[in-house]
């Protein structure tokens, strides 16, 4: 199966940043390339597998006017991009289209995941403009199965599609370069009916269909998959090529699946918080996804003071300082966000020899 994953899905893109990465390997002060912001604390779904159940999907929302406030700093610090998800449906949020334009004109890229049941083609039609790409989450390629694995009413599965299409065909007619493409976590309950989404959505218009593993949170309430074996699962990915088109990719994150069975992950610290960083939708600022609600990896809240103050203060510090010092990464979750960046920056920090004959 030819290489589809054009993007780096499967691995990651921090080598197109080298100057930044020159800066920090120096000892400088950076700020991150990439955010993620959970403009909304609520969700419309109940997904089986959600690593965030433990966050019990508080109505919470980020206030707009400071939020803007916020974006416009980010974009002078030097922030590169955000994507908007998290812990809850950022299409609740009722300003989420404002925020996006904003963020764009405050000079940041601008992601959105999302289930897409509110993605209206009013709100897609505002956004697109302005958006680099839209990714759905989508685990099912029914109905009835879907019901089963979102914990939501069966027509959202329809629902979905047919705003994803009029999302797609919008992108087209815009010519501005949104993609707007789908995820399925593959899990026991939806294996059989991968073929039959990936054909659901390049008929739909999208782009692309990641097909990833699931990883389990170590504060997840649900551990109903922590022990999925992959390794039946990897014939999928040539079964899924006849579905491709010169439009129309299927990711299967093979690299990821395989990372599930190793022993050790290949670095023995967290070197890539500097790089990235998440806001919940109560504001507060999380070194890390997979640690929301651990004070060690708290650095402060942005309804409270700048972004500036808080990347620079001390409970980062301290945090940045435990990773550094104590921080096991082998007793963090399996194939984080991170784990190509981190795998990355330890060779770059800890080479092997000879590495002058280039």
């Amino acid at each position: 199966m030819q290489n589809s994953d054009k993007n780096r899905i499967d691995g990651h893109k921090l080598i197109f940043h080298p100057k930044t990465v020159a800066r920090w390997l120096e000892g400088e002060q950076i700020y991150p390339v990439y955010m993620e912001i959970s403009p909304s604390g609520a969700c419309n779904h109940r997904c089986t597998f959600c690593a965030l159940d433990y966050r019990e999907y508080r109505p919470k929302f980020l206030p707009t006017g400071l939020l803007k406030q916020r974006l416009t700093e980010l974009g002078r610090l030097g922030v590169k991009s955000i994507m908007y998800g998290g812990e809850g449906e950022p299409l609740l949020h009722r300003d989420l289209e404002e925020i996006i334009i904003h963020t764009a004109q405050s000079g940041i890229d601008v992601a959105l995941t999302t289930n897409a049941v509110l993605l209206s083609a009013d709100r897609a039609r505002r956004i697109i403009p302005h958006t680099a790409w839209i990714k759905a989450s989508i685990n099912a390629g029914t109905p009835e199965t879907y019901a089963a694995v979102h914990q939501t009413g069966a027509g959202d599965f329809d629902r979905a599609l047919e705003n994803l299409a009029a999302a797609a065909e919008l992108a087209r007619r815009d010519g501005g370069g949104c993609v707007v493409g789908a995820q399925i976590i593959l899990l026991p309950e939806n294996a059989a009916e991968i073929e039959r989404l990936a054909r659901l959505t390049r008929d739909a218009g999208l782009q692309y269909l990641v097909v990833k593993p699931y990883s389990q949170h170590h504060l997840s309430k649900t551990c109903r998959y922590s022990d999925i074996d992959y390794a039946p699962y990897l014939d999928l990915r040539e079964r899924l090529q006849k579905y491709q088109d010169d439009n129309f990719s299927v990711i299967f994150r093979t690299n990821t699946m395989l990372k599930m069975q190793r022993e050790r992950r290949g670095y023995q610290r967290c070197q890539a918080l500097p790089f990235w960083s998440y806001i919940d939708a109560e504001g507060v600022v999380w070194g890390c996804s997979a640690y929301l609600g651990d004070e060690r990896f708290r650095y402060g809240s942005i309804l409270k003071e700048s972004f500036e103050s808080v990347w620079n203060g001390r409970l980062r510090m301290d945090s940045l300082a435990f990773v550094a010092e104590r921080l096991d990464p082998e007793q963090c979750r399996m194939n984080c966000r991170m784990d190509e960046i981190n795998l990355y920056l330890w060779e770059l920090t800890h080479p092997a020899a000879h590495v002058n004959f280039i």
